[in-house]
């Protein structure tokens, strides 16, 4: 694996302007959000707008990405993001959730969530995680992927190749009819082939008006993950592989997950809806 230095906490800047004009999530300026009451299978014109705002969850993760370089701070993937989420309508769904300072998570190799873009410089052979969400029209869109910065060893590599294949797997399973657990199995048997963890505190999520709806999608094969898939609903499937234990600490700052024996760590996600004849994916650009 590679050498590099394990991450430190980096300088943040200040808090992103959103222009007047966009309307912002109802927990922007709380200390948590409302707790969702509606329901999990969202009608046809809720699914459409989740479309457009998946549609701009994915543009601009895909533009921030375009800048992924040695030498180039996660504040300024932050900043590019931001503008071109702004700049389409739509508000960066995690500025200002539960406190959150910044308009997407970047998590670099053994981050393996919720990374706080700051003064931190990519270096060569660095990988990472552009998590990124989007809300217009009352409702989310929520995607991430792990690029590769520069000349990356072979080990996070494959890291990196297995956890996207470890998505569209999961994501094949979904069938109207299942349980959810099924999601959960299919990735943690291909990620056991080549001995990697599965993080378990950290799941996918039900996601429609509400960033979080409170249905849990976990990543690895869970008893308790009994509910059945039905059309229209709508979460998201984000599996989290490690090359060592699933285990976790998390940073002072009360978000940036990292592994406990700081191995690298790979992430990819999607919001889906259950269709008739499987999964439809509203995050795609």
């Amino acid at each position: 694996m590679s050498g590099q230095s394990l991450l430190v906490p980096g300088e943040i800047t200040p808090v992103r302007s959103v222009p007047g004009n966009i309307r912002r999530p109802e927990y922007v300026g709380k200390p948590a959000p409302t707790p969702y009451t509606g329901p999990e299978v969202q009608d046809g014109d809720t699914i459409e707008r989740m479309r457009i705002a998946g549609r701009i969850a994915a543009q601009a993760m895909a533009e921030a990405a375009k800048h992924i370089s040695p030498g180039v701070t996660t504040d300024e993937l932050d900043r590019v993001a931001h503008e071109f989420m702004c700049d389409h309508g739509a508000y960066p769904s995690t500025l200002g959730y539960r406190g959150f300072p910044k308009s997407l998570c970047t998590s670099l190799n053994e981050v393996i969530c919720h990374g706080i873009p700051d003064s931190t410089v990519l270096r060569d052979g660095d990988i990472v995680n552009l998590d990124v969400t989007a809300y217009i029209n009352g409702v989310h869109g929520d995607n991430n992927a792990t690029y590769l910065c520069g000349d990356v060893d072979e080990e996070s590599r494959l890291l990196v190749e297995r956890t996207e294949e470890s998505l569209r797997r999961a994501i094949k399973a979904v069938k109207p009819g299942r349980q959810i657990n099924v999601i959960g199995r299919v990735i943690e048997s291909y990620a056991k082939r080549f001995g990697y963890g599965v993080v378990r505190d950290f799941t996918g999520h039900g996601i429609n008006t509400s960033f979080h709806s409170g249905l849990i999608v976990p990543h690895y094969d869970s008893p308790h993950a009994t509910t059945v898939m039905r059309p229209g609903m709508t979460f998201t499937i984000e599996p989290m592989l490690t090359l060592g234990s699933h285990d976790y600490d998390m940073w002072d700052d009360g978000w940036t997950v990292v592994t406990k024996d700081r191995k690298r760590t790979a992430q990819f996600e999607h919001t889906l809806v259950v269709t008739e004849a499987g999964a439809e994916i509203l995050t795609l650009p």
